[in-house]
């Protein structure tokens, strides 16, 4: 049995599909439709069967999986110990939410990088909940620690987030005292059915306090919403890391109204043998409490609050 196939085979069972686990090995699905032949030929077993749904592992393909998953663990282990004390490899994938894969894990990884020159880091930023039972990810930034599943769960620091508008905005639609100055001011937020974790309604409490309307401008993405207020659209609720870089957009009402939340870093419970992903997480975890400690300093620095 070829350990290649076998990674084809593990792809498959992730991506439900043999064009998205295509698109994961960088294959052709032809391709991976032929290895996944030849593997069932060797076996002499079938291993999915094509569902509405997707590929739906067979009864056989199910006994094989943690067989398969066992091999990589192994060869994952394996190309840690053969390689040079300290120095990581390979690849790492990271999945998070918008907000912190586009404001704060570039600067996080890059720093990695430069230490590691041998190691590639993907940053997936995605709008939902990673599976990591289905390995899209080996590490998930999440903004609720989970409830359930075999899991490695770490905390990794709180956030706070504040209202903020551009300047010119303000300039042309005056300047807000109190909560109650928000009153015909067009709030951009999330799209209400899209928001994924109950930790990213930031405009309920809001809402509640201030009277205010519900947002006239929303997208499922905390980056669109920052670039809607740069562009003078309106007041939102946004992350103190994400201000510094947005020019021209400051905060508000900083003593009337903010939010605290908290990131959290999940693993697979069968990664915490790893000591190369245990290095990795704790360079994650030390990076990202520094990054949004300076970002948010940096946020209310210029104006001297």
């Amino acid at each position: 049995m070829d350990w290649d196939d076998l990674r084809v085979f593990l792809a498959v069972v992730r991506d439900e599909g043999l064009s998205r686990a295509g698109r994961r090995l960088a294959m052709d699905p032809s391709t991976v439709g032929r290895r996944i032949a030849r593997l069932e030929q060797d076996l002499g077993q079938p291993l999915f069967v094509k569902s509405p749904q997707g590929y739906a592992l067979t009864t056989e393909g199910s006994r094989l999986l943690p067989h398969a998953e066992a091999a990589e663990r192994a060869l994952s282990g394996a190309a840690n110990a053969l390689g040079q004390a300290g120095e990581l490899t390979g690849q790492l994938r990271i999945g998070a939410p918008d907000g912190c894969a586009n404001y704060l894990l570039p600067q996080v990884a890059a720093q990695i990088c430069d230490a590691h020159p041998g190691l590639e880091i993907q940053i997936v930023a995605l709008p939902r909940v990673f599976n990591l039972s289905k390995r899209e990810a080996d590490f998930a930034i999440a903004v609720s620690r989970p409830e359930s599943g075999r899991l490695v769960v770490q905390r990794l620091c709180d956030y706070h987030l504040h209202l903020a508008a551009h300047a010119d905005y303000l300039a042309a639609h005056g300047q807000a005292a109190s909560l109650a100055d928000l009153t015909g001011k067009r709030l951009i937020g999330y799209i209400p059915d899209m928001i994924f974790d109950r930790e990213l309604d930031y405009l309920a409490p809001l809402l509640e306090r201030s009277g205010a309307e519900a947002a006239r401008l929303t997208s499922n993405s905390v980056s669109v919403q920052m670039q809607a207020i740069r562009a003078g659209a309106g007041v939102g609720i946004v992350h103190d890391f994400a201000i510094p870089f947005a020019p021209g957009v400051q905060p508000l009402l900083a003593e009337d109204f903010s939010l605290k939340r908290s990131f959290w870093m999940i693993r697979h419970a069968d990664d915490r043998r790893s000591e190369r992903l245990n290095l990795l997480a704790d360079r994650i975890a030390q990076g990202l409490r520094t990054e949004v400690a300076r970002l948010e300093n940096a946020a209310f620095a210029n104006r001297g609050a």
